[in-house]
């Protein structure tokens, strides 16, 4: 199989969705590799690499994907880069379609084959391909929200780890997940007071069990979240319900009872945000102020650190992508359910059910298109 990474274009984005290990590793299965001139710059890999690792490089965007069967990326396709979609080519990396209607009709359109990093699952039930982003996006949400509490950031000037005789800052997290876990713990070793809320009973068991001397949790209601968001410093959203828009748990009207200068980290913003005032910022211009409220809301967070989150990605990606080209995508996502959970665009079809839910399309079942 041919398979293409191009460079990604959307705003700052400087991961790239295939390593020179990862190309000289489907070269030894018997593939080819196409690689859009300096790709992989941003995370630290030239040229000079790939070619080492056997890859080609080609010129243009364009190139790579009239020649590739399969496209491997990081973010989602761009409008640009989804009219250069063919049918019958296999498309793989994040997607994150339910808040995104017009990327979803363009795919619809392309007759390709479109499999998502997120919604891809393991045995235990966990989101693998999400994970390393989860866990990176995690470690990053109270270092990017201690720089926006700082007050020359329209913050309130309240440093994480407070000082002898000043209180440390008050952070809470939503949600316990692998997002929700790793920030909590980040937070906690900056020093701030940390509660991490989650609805999972299971869950919070074993917050207590792992973290119970490194963070407080608690039960996510809404009354909780109200009580809580009130004397915080910061917030971080971390909530997940994979595949679908993530709920807004946080209202607009609730800013009024939030301290002027606190910070909101919207981590679900991929997802259309968990706060009803988030919109999609980039690190260029990262954040803005709502009612007083600072809000962090970059859509590709792990991006900032792309050497580490490229390899991260690469790590987990490369089996699945592997398989893809090794038995081709019908046959890989028969040979594992997982991976064909991955499944959400195919020929015009839309095989997610959750994204046919939060745009109000029509869906099929992957095993129908299997079938």
């Amino acid at each position: 199989m041919k398979i293409g990474c191009p460079k990604e274009i959307k705003p700052q984005e400087f991961r790239v969705g295939v390593t020179p290990n990862a190309a000289r590793e489907a070269i030894a299965h018997g593939h080819e590799v196409y690689v859009e001139t300096n790709a992989g710059t941003g995370s630290g890999f030239s040229d000079d690499d790939y070619r080492a690792a056997g890859a080609k490089i080609l010129a243009t965007a364009a190139e790579v994907f009239k020649t590739a069967d399969m496209i491997v990326k990081v973010k989602e396709p761009q409008a640009v880069e989804r009219k250069m979609l063919r049918e019958g080519q296999i498309l793989f990396t994040y997607l994150h379609l339910a808040p995104d209607p017009e990327q979803t009709h363009d795919l619809l359109k392309s007759g390709a084959t479109c499999i998502a990093y997120e919604t891809v699952t393991d045995r235990t039930g966990g989101l693998p391909l999400l994970a390393p982003m989860s866990e990176v996006a995690g470690r990053l949400a109270p270092q990017v929200g201690a720089w926006t509490l700082q007050k020359a950031n329209g913050g309130r000037g309240v440093l994480m780890g407070g000082v002898p005789g000043v209180a440390p800052a008050k952070v809470v997290v939503i949600g316990g997940g692998v997002v929700g876990t790793h920030a909590g713990k980040i937070a906690a070793g900056m020093g701030a007071d940390v509660t991490v809320l989650d609805r999972s009973i299971p869950r919070l068991r074993y917050l207590d069990d792992v973290f119970g001397r490194v963070f407080k949790n608690g039960y996510a209601s809404a009354g909780a979240i109200a009580e809580l968001i009130a004397d915080a410093d910061m917030v971080i959203g971390a909530v997940l319900i994979p595949g679908a828009a993530a709920p807004k748990l946080v209202s607009r009207a609730q800013l009024k009872t939030m301290k002027p200068g606190a910070v909101l980290v919207d981590v679900a913003i991929d997802q259309g945000g968990c706060f009803e005032t988030s919109h999609a910022t980039t690190h260029q211009d990262p954040i803005y102020e709502v009612d007083g409220i600072m809000h962090y809301c970059v859509a590709n967070m792990p991006g900032a650190v792309a050497r580490t989150s490229t390899i991260a990605l690469g790590n987990a990606t490369l089996p699945f992508m592997l398989a893809l080209a090794d038995k081709g995508w019908k046959k890989a996502c028969a040979d594992d359910v997982h991976l064909m959970h991955g499944l959400n665009v195919h020929a015009g079809l839309l095989t997610y059910e959750a994204v046919g839910k939060a745009l109000n399309l029509p869906t099929v079942t992957p095993e129908s298109v299997l079938a």
